[in-house]
């Protein structure tokens, strides 16, 4: 058992036999009363986001949570397939814990998995990945009906909004928490 002062980001707590990751704190110290920690927790199961405040110093569980570096290797069926790059040893994480990041995922990309107990609890992915665009609609000059955006669909399958002057087999960085286009790479 350790203290509220000791929750920070990214904290995983124990509440009521459910696990919960820690997505904002704030110390708060009013001018009658005593301190607390305003918390903005997400359950790992579910998804379900709730704010919930602790008293200053009440007693709070933490949950052990291992985080490590894997590659993506393949999808087997519904599972995905990583392999740990310390001892290469491979461990199968199902679609529901994987959830939207499959829509960045390419064979090689290097993913954090935090596991609790050996069991994975969700994944990390960088900020932004590099796509290739494998279709769009060629974009006509003059269009401005859609703000200058057309649909264009990655090499994962996934589809984003891009600048009208992007052709397919652009490669281009993605946002991976918004699947916002944020630019052309070149080589």
């Amino acid at each position: 058992m350790a203290s509220s002062n000791d929750i920070k980001n990214g904290s995983v707590l124990k509440l009521e036999g459910q696990l919960w990751n820690t997505l904002e704190f704030q110390h708060v110290k009013p001018g009658k009363g005593g301190a607390f920690v305003r918390t903005k927790l997400k359950n790992i199961r579910t998804g379900k986001a709730v704010d919930k405040t602790f008293n200053a110093g009440a007693k709070v569980e933490f949950a052990t949570v291992d985080r490590s570096n894997y590659q993506y290797l393949y999808q087997d069926g519904d599972d995905f397939v990583f392999m740990d790059l310390r001892d290469f040893d491979q461990i199968t994480v199902p679609a529901t814990v994987v959830g939207d990041a499959a829509n960045f995922l390419l064979e090689s990309h290097e993913v954090t998995i935090a596991l609790h107990d050996g069991t994975p609890l969700y994944l990390d992915l960088p900020p932004s990945v590099i796509l290739e665009i494998t279709y769009t609609e060629p974009g006509l000059q003059g269009d401005r009906s859609n703000a200058g955006t057309k649909s264009a669909t990655l090499e994962t399958g996934h589809e984003i909004q891009v600048p009208l002057f992007v052709d397919q087999g652009t490669r281009v960085k993605v946002d991976t928490r918004t699947s916002d286009y944020l630019g052309r790479v070149t080589d």
